[in-house]
């Protein structure tokens, strides 16, 4: 089916930035955001908001009959946020786990969040005709998103949309079910078993929740094999030698497999994620440098021609401004580490130490948006390696204030480990938003879109973000806590990515880090990413190196259902591509594939409220634990993903009218 080109015409009279379209693009993302804050401290995952946001907006501006393409990309625009903002989590939870803050101060956590948003859009604007409009980069999220748009405002499209509502409402109704009757007692949430390999022990953990198929089918088999590679070298050769002799007496077997998981085993992972994520970096630093030279050329040319005179679809915010809101960013960011930092050492060298970490802020900010924006160019924002620039990021901070309090103990050392994630915490939003940016004005140079506008934008739904993460983030702390933090139970989320960098801060500063095993992962890394280059320079496998850290790193219980989505995802889009419509019928998997995340993590986020009101996490139970209910619960999952996936197939075969 052609898309009606006359649609993408670029015109400054049209409907693009209006008041129901900001309306409507921060509802989806107050409820996305929720939806992926969950997850993201669940399975250290959050998914991408602009197919599933594009779809909902097509659907209800349809009412108004002005609505235009590009007003629908400004909702996905600002809605996309909730999928990368939401990232945040992999770093202020570890206040909370360090025993630093016990929850989440409202104000102190929102400016946190929207100056380092903010600041992410403001250093990505410079790198648009460089990485977007000047570059044979994909940008897969991108496209898809504006191949999404193209047909739902094409003949025909009111039909494409209307499946795709019904995937997605399918497909979270099939999640938050299974979800409801788990809690409910019927089904179990998770199948788990802990047998001996020679003489040490492993444990192998799947959590049935749909929302792992969906993530799985989302990344790809590439990335879900780099996965289930690490799992064997984390969980069949690391563990079994690590836990070698068995467990000591009076500790059951489970649990001391468990702790070694935790104390060993994940250090290997981050020292593969830490390798992986430096040598990502070096890859891109040639193609940013030689974009950030076009970028500055393009600029003194707009300078001399006048903005005016450039057509609607190359117009961004003006330079001045974007250069004059960084530096004025600096201020308020010297506030809040002057008010954090309010506490020795950090008091003593004051002066010191907030230059050193402006300055770490602004420079590491050039440089991560640079790269964030290019792998996401590369990869997609959904598996660009936002966690290796986390873990970077925190390294630097760690190792700059390592050198200015070189003697410092007890509750010192705290001190500077706390400091050192709320740095990291400003530099992350920097690095979330810069991953996300670009790829919308991706999807905005296809549907002929005004990049100023889209940056506007963008800082909305940042400010909209950040406004309710913050109480999300409490009420999940107050109902289940975070693993590892003092007084979390067994049912604490495990907000693996958030666990990760704290250690990595905990053990530069308080100089305990176990660099054996980081260098182990460091030598694993080195390996992956040699196998990956030989696999890539024959063109037809790869081995990405961070998603084998993240097999290392990531309970069982979360990669086991991902890699089996992404081996259904994959099956799926095999099939997709014999159909008459392959981009349809893979888009409807996409679609799918979302309704499950969202319905799952929706549902959740729900259970928190219930929870936290009733004060019992057993609110919905109905029935006792029972040998029953795990092999019940495998059957009715595996029922629930083969229905989906059939009714999926279905409806994507069916032809669209002509």
């Amino acid at each position: 089916m052609a898309t009606d080109v006359r649609i993408l015409r670029p015109r400054d009279d049209i409907n693009e930035l209006t008041l129901r379209g900001i309306v409507l693009g921060a509802l989806i993302t107050l409820v996305f955001t929720a939806a992926n804050v969950y997850l993201g401290l669940r399975a250290g995952l959050t998914f991408a908001t602009s197919i599933p946001a594009a779809v909902i907006s097509m659907a209800v501006l349809k009412a108004f009959r002005d609505t235009t393409i590009q007003e629908n990309n400004i909702v996905q625009t600002i809605a996309s946020s909730a999928g990368t903002l939401s990232a945040i989590v992999f770093v202020l939870p570890g206040l909370i786990m360090v025993g630093w803050w016990t929850g989440f101060p409202y104000w102190l956590s929102v400016a946190v969040i929207a100056i380092g948003g903010i600041l992410g859009v403001m250093y990505s604007v410079p790198l648009r005709r460089a990485l977007v409009t000047g570059s044979t980069l994909p940008y897969p999220e991108g496209v898809a998103a504006a191949e999404v748009l193209k047909v739902g405002a094409a003949v025909g499209g009111a039909e494409e949309n209307k499946r795709g509502l019904s995937a997605i409402s399918l497909g979270a109704a099939v999640a938050s079910g299974y979800v409801l009757l788990a809690k409910m007692r019927f089904f179990a949430e998770e199948a788990s078993t802990t047998f001996r390999i020679g003489t040490g022990a492993t444990t192998l953990t799947a959590g049935l929740s749909l929302a792992y198929i969906g993530v799985g089918h989302l990344i790809g088999l590439a990335v879900g094999l780099a996965m289930l590679a690490g799992v064997i070298v984390g969980y069949l050769i690391l563990l079994p030698i690590f836990t070698a002799g068995g467990s000591p007496p009076g500790i059951e077997l489970g649990d001391f497999v468990a702790t070694i998981f935790r104390e060993k085993v994940r250090l290997v992972g981050a020292g593969t994620i830490g390798v992986a994520a430096i040598w990502t970096l070096l890859k891109v630093l040639g193609p940013i440098t030689r974009g950030l030279k076009d970028a500055l050329a393009a600029n003194r040319a707009r300078r001399e021609a006048g903005n005016a005179s450039l057509p609607i679809t190359e117009r961004d915010l003006p330079i001045t401004i974007v250069g004059g809101t960084i530096l004025l960013s600096m201020v308020p960011i010297a506030a809040l580490l002057a008010a954090f930092g309010n506490v020795a050492p950090i008091s003593g060298a004051a002066t010191s130490t907030l230059i050193v970490s402006v300055l770490y802020i602004l420079v590491a900010g050039v440089l991560i948006a640079a790269v964030c924006g290019y792998m996401a160019g590369l990869i997609g924002a959904s598996n660009s390696p936002i966690s290796g620039v986390g873990i970077l990021a925190v390294l630097g901070i760690s190792l700059l204030l390592a050198a200015l309090f070189p003697a410092v103990d007890g509750d010192s050392t705290q001190a500077l480990i706390a400091f050192a994630l709320f740095v990291t915490a400003l530099v992350f939003g920097i690095a979330t938003i810069s991953n996300d940016n670009l790829q919308d004005l991706k999807t905005g140079q296809l549907v002929a879109a005004t990049p100023w506008r889209q940056q506007v934008s963008l800082v909305l739904g940042v400010i909209f973000g950040a406004l309710v993460i913050p109480p999300v983030l409490n009420l999940l702390n107050e109902t289940f806590g975070f693993a590892g933090a003092p007084g979390a139970g067994e049912g604490a989320l495990a907000a693996p990515q958030a666990a990760l960098i704290s250690t990595i801060a905990q053990g530069v500063l308080g100089r305990t880090l176990a660099w054996d095993l980081i260098g182990i992962g460091a030598a694993l890394g080195v390996l992956t990413i040699l196998v990956d280059e030989v696999l890539r320079r024959g063109k037809r496998a790869s081995l990405p190196p961070l998603a084998v850290g993240m097999g290392i790193y990531l309970p069982f219980a979360v990669t086991a259902l991902i890699i089996v989505g992404a081996v259904l995802g994959h099956i799926y889009n095999r099939w997709a591509a014999r159909q008459p419509n392959p981009g349809f019928a893979e888009r409807m998997g996409v679609l799918a594939a979302t309704g499950l995340i969202v319905g799952d993590s929706l549902f959740n986020v729900v259970f928190a409220g219930l929870v936290a009101g009733s004060d019992n996490p057993e609110v919905l139970a109905l029935i006792e634990v029972g040998p029953w209910q795990m092999p019940v619960g495998i059957l009715v999952f595996a029922g629930a993903i083969v229905g989906l996936y059939g009714w999926t197939r279905r409806r994507a075969a069916e032809p669209l009218p002509a």
